[in-house]
């Protein structure tokens, strides 16, 4: 009999798996978004849960299909999701809220309440996590302040990886990787730290088992095994974060010199140490994967969001006048290709949702500098483009000056089906980018853990080996250049626009 393994990405915007063999080439894949939300105001913000439990079932048969395997074949699957969401449960553990996504901004006051004390900094030390909005401990603060009747009769609050490992196997857990992106982790004893807690208002009674990500479960609830058309008896390895199987799907896995750059509905820059890196200023986040392995980077709140404010904006207004048909990303890109690098002169701060690393700006708005009548659509989509990589080079910069020189960039996320937003970004970090055969990498990282969690590999090392190389996107030399000069002009308005961010 082949075996076959199956690796789960919740994500923010849909879910996706991929079925793989014993090489991790993938055989099959499936997706399912969650649907439009009754606010759409709302979209990145909370999220029904038993929409995106649905998507999971959706998007597993479907990977199942598309792979022609034997569902009585499959050995092992792994779970991965989104970082920094949250949700109350009830005692019998029905949802007291959506899932609260990293998107959230209602917790800002209480995260910049805590950004002006010294504990910000004790807190920083011990979880890796900077004082920020996007993060549970925050989120559950403002619940409890400002909800206190859904806070009181919370039993538990989990992730929606936890919410959805419970509904397919009835058992509690949170591997270090998900737990670490809380700020409720201690990232030096991988225990649930006191201070953070105290904070919370909460104990530990009130969050689930802490787990290695190898940690199994032997079998599938039946009504879950019934619904991904599995044996109930399925191995389920706990795996990690999307963050870390980002790096893990993409092949960074080699100490301190490979970093990660991934753009979705967010973006980060990422890299796997031997040990926690925590920076003096706090500009970038340190979450643990295992007892060997942390994740070490940067994250920015406005990636593919950013476009997809853009395309929506032009979509409402061909509606409106009732001629023509949605623009579509790919369309969108088309436009950014029609002018040159620089949009003639037009600069985007693209913060349509505040800003994290690496200054951690709950207040930043975006902006578009430069605008005359002799700019268009295409102008705004290139400055879009160009803004959301400016971004990744103000992290870049940062890891630069931490130690360990970055000696190579693996592509990761949706922006690997775009070459200009490819080519985009190798010139602005003036570093050459690599991409993997298989683009999806955060479903590859999940399937990766399932082989490891069934013994087929030995080390997350080993899943470095198994990942292929599909391509190098160089920089463009001349793009280089004027990108030099357009990254100074985006810190100066930065710079200046600081103080009234603050208003």
């Amino acid at each position: 009999m082949n075996h076959w393994y199956m690796g789960i990405d919740i994500g923010t915007g849909s879910c996706k798996c991929v079925v793989v063999n014993e090489l991790a080439h993938p055989l099959g894949f499936g997706a399912a978004d969650y649907g439009e939300p009754e606010n759409p105001k709302k979209k990145w913000n909370e999220q029904d849960p038993t929409s995106i439990l649905n998507a999971l079932f959706t998007a597993a048969q479907n990977a199942i299909r598309s792979a022609q395997v034997s569902p009585s074949a499959c050995r092992a699957i792994s779970v991965g999701s989104a970082l920094h969401t949250v949700m109350a449960l009830d005692a019998n553990g029905y949802p007291l809220t959506g899932v609260i996504t990293w998107a959230d901004q209602r917790s800002t006051p209480q995260a910049q309440a805590v950004r002006e004390q010294p504990l910000a900094s004790s807190l920083y030390a011990q979880t890796g996590c900077p004082a920020h909005a996007m993060y549970p401990l925050y989120k559950i603060l403002w619940l409890r302040q400002e909800r206190p009747e859904l806070f009181a009769p919370a039993a538990r609050f989990v992730s929606v990886k936890e919410f959805a490992l419970e509904r397919l196997t009835g058992q509690w857990r949170v591997d270090f990787s998900v737990a670490a992106g809380s700020g409720l982790l201690n990232t030096h004893t991988l225990e649930w730290d006191p201070d953070s807690l105290t904070l919370a208002g909460i104990s530990t009674d009130q969050l689930s088992p802490l787990c290695d990500p190898l940690e199994t479960i032997s079998g599938l609830r039946p009504e879950a095994a019934e619904r991904l058309g599995l044996p109930s008896n399925t191995l389920v390895v706990v795996g990690a974060s999307d963050a870390a199987n980002s790096s893990l799907g993409a092949g960074a896995t080699q100490l301190d010199r490979q970093v990660t750059c991934m753009i979705g509905t967010s973006g980060a820059l990422r890299r796997m140490s031997g040990k926690p890196v925590l920076d003096k200023e706090a500009r970038t986040w340190c979450y643990a994967i295992d007892a060997k392995h942390y994740l070490v980077g940067g994250s920015i709140n406005n990636g593919g969001v950013a476009l997809s404010w853009l395309r929506d904006v032009f979509n409402q207004a061909i509606g409106l006048s009732g001629e023509g048909k949605n623009l579509s990303f790919e369309a969108l890109l088309d436009l950014a290709e029609k002018v040159p690098p620089g949009a003639e002169g037009v600069v985007c701060l693209p913060f349509f949702t505040g800003e994290r690393s690496p200054n951690w700006n709950m207040n930043a708005k975006a902006v578009f500098y430069g605008l005359t009548l002799e700019h268009d659509a295409r102008h705004l989509s290139r400055a879009v483009v160009e803004g959301v990589a400016f971004r990744l080079r103000s992290i870049y910069d940062v890891m630069q000056s931490q130690g360990n020189p970055i000696e190579e960039v693996r592509a990761s996320g949706g922006f690997t089906n775009s070459r200009l937003w490819l080519q985009t970004v190798a010139s602005v970090l003036e570093h050459e980018l690599i991409t993997t055969t298989w683009g999806e990498t955060s479903c590859m990282g999940a399937a990766l853990w399932a082989l490891y969690g069934s013994g087929v590999i030995h080390s997350i090392e080993d899943m470095g080996q198994l990942v292929q190389v599909q391509s190098i996107i160089p920089g463009d030399p001349l793009a280089e250049q004027y990108y030099q000069k357009q990254y100074r002009l985006y810190q100066d308005l930065y710079g200046a626009l600081q103080g009234l961010f603050q208003r």
